[in-house]
């Protein structure tokens, strides 16, 4: 039912369902995915909100609201972090998070976030992990093998659970890719007044997007809504051929094209509204089940965590780099249950 509802929000308006009890099972699923601020938005927007129940539109702007409190929060400190690297001048764009959901959403209500991703140059990691540390976030994640972003974090009066930065200087781990990381940069625009803070172009805000659902073998609709959305705000300027040759380039194509078959089998709609450059491929093993599935930690077992980090390398040598990440994984794993 989920899904035949996010189509009506995106192409088919009037066919939103009617029922009380249909709503009731829409609200278990935004609730599993917690989409409730994309669903209310979109409706609103849409002007849709008041074809739905009451009850409905009461749960979701509960849930909106609450959302709204934590994202003025990351709004501040983001703004406050970005302040700092300007002062530092170290080069900075912020991902996803409160920037993406103002941009892409229209309010940075929009989209719920629960932390801060920020990319930086490798050159400038330790110079941007000294401020990150300076205001506070001194908890650190033990640094994995061959990663791509150093997690710091710091707990805030009153929250149960600590406010975390993820200081990326790439968004792939070390040889899974040739990713071009540089092209980001050069392409990067001007974020507001500053001189040292960037936002990513249109082109690479969905190239981090479609690697950000893939990564997180797109167990949740929320992946899908980010993708949905910026097809829905791109349109034409979304340029899928340039997609195709430079993720070749990169040895990212295959995931690119996986991530994107699993978003088009589940909204079938979209080869009507963007066709996809490439023949579909295959999907077997992904169905929207899968969604469901996760929450109960079926999905990201050992097997399926070797379909992403075997089967959706490019290379062989890539491949062969995701099978010794695996065994890194389970290694750790083994460590900790014996101790």
């Amino acid at each position: 039912m989920i899904i035949q509802f996010i189509e009506a929000l995106y192409y088919s308006p009037s066919s939103l369902p009617n029922r009380d009890e249909d709503y009731i099972m829409i609200l278990d699923d935004v609730e599993r995915s917690s989409i409730h601020s994309q669903v209310y938005h979109l409706l609103k927007e849409r002007g849709l909100l008041q074809q739905t129940p009451l009850f409905f539109q009461q749960e979701l702007k509960k849930k909106c609201q609450e959302a709204l409190f934590q994202s003025i929060y990351i709004k501040s400190q983001t703004e406050h972090i970005l302040k700092v690297f300007e002062q530092e001048e170290i080069e900075v764009i912020p991902l996803k998070g409160v920037t993406f959901a103002e941009k892409y959403f229209g309010h940075l209500s929009a989209r719920g976030t629960s932390d801060i991703d920020l990319l930086v140059h490798s050159q400038d990691m330790e110079r941007a992990s000294a401020c990150i540390r300076e205001l506070g976030y001194t908890i650190e994640e033990e640094l994995k093998p061959l990663h791509f972003h150093q997690c710091f974090s710091k707990f805030l009066p009153g929250s149960p659970l600590p406010l975390t930065i993820e200081l990326h200087w790439n968004l792939l781990k070390e040889g899974t890719s040739d990713l071009n990381i540089h092209s980001f940069w050069e392409q990067a625009e001007p974020y507001k007044e500053y001189s040292y803070v960037k936002t990513l172009s249109d082109y690479h805000t969905f190239y981090l997007i479609y690697l950000h659902g893939w990564r997180s073998k797109m167990i949740s609709l929320k992946y899908f809504l980010d993708i949905m959305q910026l097809i829905d705000v791109l349109g034409d300027r979304l340029d899928y051929t340039k997609l195709v040759e430079e993720t070749k380039q990169h040895k990212t194509y295959t995931r690119l094209a996986r991530t994107l078959s699993i978003q088009y089998s589940l909204f079938p709609f979209l080869h009507e509204v963007k066709p996809l450059p490439f023949e579909q491929k295959s999907t077997l093993w992904w169905h929207e089940d899968t969604i469901k599935k996760a929450n109960a930690k079926v999905f990201t077992s050992y097997f399926h965590s070797l379909l992403y980090d075997f089967g959706d390398f490019d290379t062989l040598k890539h491949r062969f780099t995701g099978l010794y990440l695996i065994f890194l994984r389970a290694n750790r794993f083994l460590r900790k249950k014996i101790e």
